[in-house]
């Protein structure tokens, strides 16, 4: 069992589509084991994006992330990481597959709806950024198992 990091986006969550895509993550076994709503600001922006602080894009991404709320959610399941990466979709969602959240409801790669996890390295570091290990949840044994990541 693994444990990975799913955001649904300030577009996504203002767009209704909270019910839609965590619908999409858990019809693939995937279980919650934390959730949040909640409004990034700059200082969340530049330390969860802080590979890309001093990229040309970054205000933008700055100014896109902090514009509302987003959902920060923890899936816990069997290959948690590739599967939420498979349903999201290419983050170009010109390039998605029909079928992923980002094929089927982002509007350009700026705003492309959802951010996932790409290894268990930045699962552990993005989970750790938004959630405290107390706010994580073991109601079935997906959340058990991938709960251990936080117990370092």
């Amino acid at each position: 069992m693994e444990m990975t990091f799913a955001m649904i986006k300030p577009n996504g969550v203002s767009s209704g589509l909270i019910g839609r895509i965590l619908e999409r993550y858990e019809s693939a076994r995937l279980s919650v084991c934390a959730i949040k709503l909640h409004q990034m600001t700059s200082d969340d922006a530049k330390g969860f994006y802080a590979e890309h602080v001093e990229k040309p894009f970054f205000g933008e991404l700055e100014e896109y992330m902090t514009k509302g709320p987003s959902i920060m959610v923890v899936l816990g399941g069997s290959d948690a990481i590739a599967k939420v990466r498979a349903i999201n979709g290419a983050t170009n969602p010109a390039n998605a597959d029909p079928g992923t959240i980002r094929h089927d409801f982002a509007p350009s790669m700026t705003e492309n709806v959802v951010h996932s996890s790409d290894s268990p390295e930045s699962a552990e570091r993005e989970i750790a950024f938004w959630f405290k290990k107390e706010e994580l949840y073991s109601y079935n044994a997906a959340c058990q198992k991938a709960g251990t990541v936080m117990d370092k």
